[in-house]
């Protein structure tokens, strides 16, 4: 069977709505693209080192595809992963692992992943011929010579995909030797900016916390050993990261509790914490303590807050012992927000100077307290539908929940959230068509003029995100 791309997917299916939609999505689907959460390797960019192979590519990095092959009973070695147990087989060649992708393709069936390769195959690589098991090798064959091609080179795709910016996630020990090679060649017409991410440094319970502290005292040359010495090595970094083009701090706590500790309780906590002997209730304390001071410092230096507390990280051990992190077992909580903000907010919701991006993976909380806050406190902006909802009926749900309190401008824009670097435009796109959809609905009830569309759909596609994340 032929693959390909429907030119009116995702657009609403009443032919009168679809129509004014289609014209919506028409006037932004050639603008830039703008990226301010992801999580691609800037070496890729830096190093231009042509990509291997398909299934490296477009499988093994992308936890979106992988995580759902293994609930299919798809073990993750046979996906190119490398467990650290020796009794696990060694990774599966890279033709191996796309003849599994292939075979599962329809597991696929009306998820997002499957939009967003269909639309990587068929615009970016040419493809007509649906994955299957017995069109594998074809496949592999006929992506294995375009990759060798100068034209799919990660700077040329880059060039390609029409991307303005790209912001990266990075530990703050980072030297961003890649992004200074980046912004010192003059080869590269691109942008691609660190985002600065402390969650290793911040959250005390963390396994190998006080080595990390001793990483964070050398790269700073500050010494840790107090909590007064930690918040200042994270301002050096801070400083560092700002130098090098940074416009935003990424955080994900398991909660989103704000409250601050008294000057002597907190250093005496820290000093407990790191002698090993605080309770639990002491390192959230810590913890939580810590989300306030961070964004205390983002009134004083002016980046850009992203937060999506939420996420119970690494939920099945033997995986993480396996595989590590990040390898699609992260599993989403219940949030609350309005109590546990409330200690940051009421210090520092109306400071000019702070920006507090926040996401969610609970969409319950969307419109009963997300866009309450971010529909009273200057400093809010509500955070897209990113992760597990980065879906096309999520993202309209979030339309639907959100804009009777907030409007529009008070939304991030979308943000890809991936590490997949082929999928930067199919998600993109994805956004852009159900934006434009729900603002053609609007035009259909005469809510809106199609003009006012217009200019909103540029807002949500371009305008927003430059302006929220100060790029």
């Amino acid at each position: 069977m032929e693959l390909r791309s429907h030119p009116d997917r995702l657009l609403p299916a009443d032919p009168r709505v679809r129509s004014v939609a289609s014209r919506l999505h028409a006037s932004v689907a050639d603008l830039p693209l703008v990226s301010p959460h992801g999580h691609v390797d800037p070496a890729v960019l830096a190093d231009d080192v042509p990509f291997a192979d398909p299934a490296t590519l477009l499988v093994t990095v992308d936890h979106y595809v992988t995580r759902l092959l293994h609930a299919h009973g798809v073990p993750l070695w046979r996906l190119g992963l490398r467990s650290a147990r020796h009794d696990d087989p060694p990774p599966a060649a890279p033709r191996e692992v796309w003849r599994t992708f292939c075979e599962h393709w329809p597991v696929f069936a009306g998820t997002p992943t499957r939009t967003w390769l269909e639309a990587e195959l068929t615009e970016l690589f040419g493809v007509t011929m649906r994955p299957s098991a017995q069109t594998a090798d074809a496949l592999f064959d006929q992506l294995c010579a375009r990759l060798a091609e100068p034209a799919y080179r990660p700077r040329a795709l880059y060039e390609r995909f029409g991307l303005e910016v790209l912001a990266t996630t990075d530990d703050p020990v980072d030297d961003l030797d890649a992004h200074r090679r980046l912004a010192d060649d003059p080869g590269f017409r691109g942008r691609v900016v660190p985002t600065f991410r402390p969650d290793h440094y911040v959250h005390p319970d963390r396994p190998g916390w006080t080595g990390d502290l001793a990483r964070l005292a050398e790269a700073a040359d500050v010494d840790t050993g107090t909590l007064a010495g930690l918040v200042a090595a994270l301002e050096v970094r801070r400083a560092y990261f700002s130098e090098h083009g940074a416009t935003a701090t990424d955080h994900s706590p398991p909660d989103a509790g704000s409250h601050p500790l008294t000057t002597g309780e907190a250093e005496r906590v820290y000093a407990a914490a790191r002698a090993g002997e605080a309770i639990d209730a002491e390192l959230t304390a810590l913890r939580q303590h810590l989300l306030f001071e961070l964004a205390r410092m983002s009134c004083d230096d002016g980046l850009v807050m992203q937060l999506h507390p939420g996420v119970l990280r690494s939920h099945h051990r033997p995986t993480l012992e396996a595989y590590g992190p990040d390898t699609g077992h992260d599993i989403p909580v219940a949030t609350e927000l309005t109590r546990a903000l409330r200690p940051l907010l009421e210090r520092f919701g109306t400071h000019p100077n702070l920006r507090l991006v926040v996401f969610t993976v609970d969409e319950d909380v969307w419109s009963r307290e997300l866009a309450p806050l971010a529909g009273f406190y200057p400093a809010v902006y509500a955070g897209v539908p990113w992760w597990f909802l980065d879906t096309p009926d999520a993202i309209s749900r979030f339309r639907r929940a959100v804009t009777d309190t907030t409007g529009f401008h008070k939304t991030s824009g979308f943000v890809d959230d991936t590490r997949a670097f082929c999928s930067i435009p199919a998600r993109h796109d994805m956004a852009r068509r159900l934006d434009c959809g729900y603002l053609a609905g609007l035009v259909a009830e005469h809510r809106l003029d199609e003009d006012e569309a217009i200019d909103l759909a540029r807002d949500l596609a371009y305008d927003l995100p430059r302006r929220v994340f100060r790029l």
